[in-house]
């Protein structure tokens, strides 16, 4: 605009230039003129400034609630059966007959196999033919004794000899019931390994069996968390190939930690559903700091300085920076200790470049 009055002022008086007598008179009149112009220039520039310092800027705002904040521990372990027992047999020999299958329930005590116990079926027969005969001499000489006929010792000798048949014939069924292989625990079959005509030896197993209604998660904790993780404490167990959750507590946190492994053991008790399985994948999350009443912002809200951490806050529809001091960290949330306060408006997004006094707009 300037170069523009004085390159007019120039042309005017060039054209001018022939008429002295005008030549103040014009003079004047453009020095009026440049006053005018340079006043208007000056008031819109003045406008045009002041408008772009008080650009508003869109941000996204979170409004601070109270609530409860958790912080937890997550722990990888598997789904453990109490009652998940190896059924070995307790004598050498050949199976003669198999009485259970694989997937059936049975019982305590209930015979899954039998063992070829053909000798001693026949030693007891022999035994109890002796016994019988031994016991009706002793009835025979019993009544004699009562009418004090015959010896004591021949009353003694019949009982002598009547009792020791008899626990004979105890150690030999004592005997035959180890050809029997039956189950230490009432469940369901998990393995099932012998077979008809199959040879067997004490100690080496051939079934299982598994009671799925006891059943525990299990888990090794590092022994960093041995001051903050006990018994009760509460628990998220996760299930990833069934999609599948429990909220429980913890029903057992070892004193103890291993040298080997530098953990120490937490169970949690599972309830009795089909989806369950022994030695199943469980996350197992632990709850291991939580405050009521806590006030909590998006870790992406919180920016960081030489002086701390600070966070802007939207007040009157201008920006407020806000030192704060955070606590825990958990799944995207930090807790703040202090520095704002329930209901405050925390920009979330749209900080970049944000001053203190800045016009804000909510989107």
């Amino acid at each position: 605009m300037k170069k523009l009055l004085i390159a007019s002022l120039v042309l005017f008086l060039a054209a001018c230039s022939n008429n002295p007598e005008n030549k103040q008179e014009q003079l004047a009149q453009l020095k009026k003129e440049q006053a005018e112009l340079s006043s208007k220039i000056s008031k819109l520039e003045s406008e045009i400034g002041a408008k772009e310092e008080f650009i508003t800027k869109d941000v996204s705002i979170y409004e601070v609630k109270a609530s409860t904040f958790k912080n937890y521990v997550e722990i990888q372990g598997k789904v453990d059966a109490e009652e998940n027992v190896q059924v070995n047999a307790e004598a050498a020999g050949v199976i003669t007959r198999v009485y259970v299958s694989i997937g059936q329930s049975v019982s305590k005590g209930q015979v899954l196999a039998q063992i070829d116990d053909a000798v001693l079926r026949q030693n007891v027969a022999q035994i109890q033919t002796q016994l019988d005969l031994a016991t009706n001499l002793f009835k025979r000489q019993k009544n004699l004794w009562d009418q004090k006929i015959g010896t004591e010792v021949q009353y003694l000798n019949a009982k002598s000899q009547k009792e020791g048949l008899e626990k004979q014939m105890a150690v030999v069924k004592q005997q035959a019931d180890m050809y029997k292989i039956k189950s230490p625990i009432s469940g369901t079959i998990d393995q099932m390994d012998y077979k008809v005509g199959q040879a067997v030896q004490p100690g080496i197993p051939g079934i299982r069996v598994i009671n799925a209604s006891n059943l525990k998660a299990k888990a090794m904790v590092s022994e960093t968390y041995a001051g903050r993780i006990d018994k009760g404490d509460e628990v998220l167990v996760l299930f990833p190939n069934t999609n599948d959750s429990l909220k429980t507590k913890l029903s057992f946190a070892s004193k103890t930690i291993d040298p080997a492994s530098r953990s120490f053991n937490i169970e949690v008790n599972l309830p009795s559903k089909k989806s369950f399985q022994p030695n199943m994948l469980a996350i197992l999350k632990i709850v291991d700091y939580k405050k009521e009443n806590a006030l909590t912002v998006p870790i992406k809200a919180i920016q960081k300085s030489e002086k701390g951490d600070y966070v802007y806050i939207s007040e009157g529809g201008k920006a407020k920076r806000a030192v704060i001091k955070v606590g825990n960290v958990y799944d995207g949330n930090a807790e703040i200790l202090s520095g704002i306060k329930a209901g405050d408006q925390v920009v979330t997004m749209g900080f970049g470049g944000l001053n203190e006094g800045d016009s804000l707009k909510k989107i």
